[in-house]
């Protein structure tokens, strides 16, 4: 006969029966209200339902637990005090199939290296005449005036990055950096690089917002900021979303300017705020960005890479969950929302490629994309001009190591780096104000013909809008050299 599961009462009494013990390890977050008073007494109906805290963030009511009580999703939300509750993942806290966080990044020859560094000027640094999105977003005319102060740092939230770079190290901070995989600040010497084997993701979206300008390398964005790395990934890339309000909680409390944000929230694509266990999430996630923002942070996020419309009503969904078997479902984005990139006040951000125009699989939506960006894209379609050889972004990888890659990750980490600029040129100006200046300064852009990138005669994308603000770029493609001189 099968154990008696608990039953919490509404008061957050002791539960009549033990819970079970008996099924898969699972992480959860559990909301509640704010303050020490109100989060102690939801541990402990936490504990009676057989759960264990794995830590407490009671600036923002949320609590982080494990438990294999397969009803204590179901035990827990009975709670008085509880706001809702859900498991962060569908598979048991072991070891997942790798997610794909991003395209193997594509080395970058000693032929291009050196034909690079033959045609710099003096103020650039070698690879720069490799790196089109700089000009495209006017940062290298920026530079001439400011780099940006050392009083901002941008925190990237990601895979980790490797410090130790030596385009990353000049400008690194490891009082903001940190660990954050177990939903727990880990702040051991280190901990947040990616370790062998791990994804180069983090280390690349750090270069492109704040490689040094040292005569080495590639140039950030805002080479003269500070950059610090928090990683919040798995080993196998997965971005869980205990991880990720730890993340936004670390980068608020240590006074971080911007955190740059270039990945969804695992397992769910879309998490939808009325199923039990997603809704949790969302929750969750939405007190961790608010709270980073009123403590003065800017969160920027890419838009993702499915070619979706973000604002249609429906988006069908074949990927989630990724931790196990994914199930083909069609969803709402106003009810499911791509976690973080959709929540309010988030700074949400589509690619473009060489050419100007939106990337390839960039998604896109009116009143959902804020700003645009260079994200790279195929050379079959967008290809740059010379001395510029890859339609892709280039920046740096770890082990000191340079390469390209595309997507709206890294679209997200040149509107983090422009986003410094104006915090730099403006330190005390309000999260508010900071955003409607990056879309005041953003060069506004028109739809354009219509959208068919491979020439096959079929339209693969409609932009809605005028060129002030439309679905494939927002209020337009940022713009650096107004950041520094407005």
């Amino acid at each position: 006969m099968p154990a008696a599961t608990a039953t919490a009462a509404p008061t957050g009494a002791p539960a009549t029966a033990a819970p079970r013990t008996d099924g898969p390890k699972l992480s959860y977050v559990v909301n509640t209200g704010t303050g020490r008073a109100a989060v102690r007494q939801v541990e402990k109906a936490v504990e009676q339902a057989g759960g264990t805290v794995v830590i407490s963030y009671e600036q923002i009511g949320v609590i982080v637990a494990h438990s294999q009580n397969p009803a204590f999703g179901e035990t827990i939300r009975r709670v008085r005090g509880v706001a809702s509750a859900g498991a962060t993942r569908t598979n048991p806290i072991v070891p997942q199939a790798t997610k794909d966080v991003g395209a193997i990044a594509q080395p970058l020859t000693e032929a291009q290296a050196a034909a690079a560094a033959a045609a710099a000027t003096a103020d650039e640094d070698p690879l720069e005449p490799l790196q089109w999105s700089l000009p495209a977003i006017k940062a290298d005319k920026a530079h001439q005036k400011s780099l940006g102060s050392k009083r901002v740092t941008v925190a990237v939230i990601d895979t980790g990055v490797d410090d130790t770079h030596p385009d990353l190290a000049p400008n690194f901070d490891r009082a903001a950096s940190v660990n954050c995989v177990t939903g727990a600040p880990d702040t051991t010497a280190g901990s947040w690089r990616p370790a062998a084997g791990e994804s180069d993701h983090g280390t690349h979206v750090a270069g492109t917002i704040a490689a040094a300008k040292n005569g080495f390398g590639v140039t950030g964005v805002a080479p003269g900021v500070k950059v610090s790395g928090i990683k919040v990934s798995t080993p196998e890339g997965l971005f869980y979303t205990e991880a990720v309000v730890c993340g936004f909680l670390w980068a608020a409390e240590r006074g971080v300017d911007v955190t740059n944000n270039s990945y969804y929230t695992d397992p769910w694509l879309f998490a939808c705020k009325n199923d039990a266990d997603q809704g949790a999430l969302v929750e969750s996630l939405t007190r961790a960005v608010k709270y980073a923002e009123r403590k003065g942070t800017v969160n920027v996020a890419a838009a993702g890479n499915a070619r979706h419309d973000l604002a249609a009503r429906t988006i069908e969904d074949r990927t989630s969950p990724n931790d196990t078997e994914p199930v083909t479902r069609t969803i709402d984005p106003r009810v499911c929302p791509d976690i973080p990139t959709m929540l309010p006040g988030v700074v949400t951000v589509a690619a473009t490629g060489a050419k100007g125009l939106k990337s390839s699989y960039s998604n896109y939506g009116k009143g959902v994309i804020d700003v645009a960006a260079p994200g790279g894209d195929s050379t079959v379609y967008q290809t740059p001009e010379p001395p510029a050889v890859n339609g892709l972004i280039l920046s740096t990888l770890p082990g000191g190591r340079f390469g390209y890659k595309a997507g709206t990750s890294m679209a997200s980490p040149h509107v983090a780096g422009v986003v410094a600029l104006i915090k730099s040129r403006h330190p005390y100006a309000s999260p508010a104000a900071v955003k409607v200046l990056l879309g005041l300064q953003a060069d506004a852009k028109a739809c354009g013909e219509p959208y068919d990138y491979n020439g096959d005669g079929v339209i693969d994308a409609v932009c809605e809008g005028g060129k002030s603000y439309n679905g494939f770029y927002g209020a337009g493609v940022v713009d650096a050299l107004d950041a520094v001189r407005w």
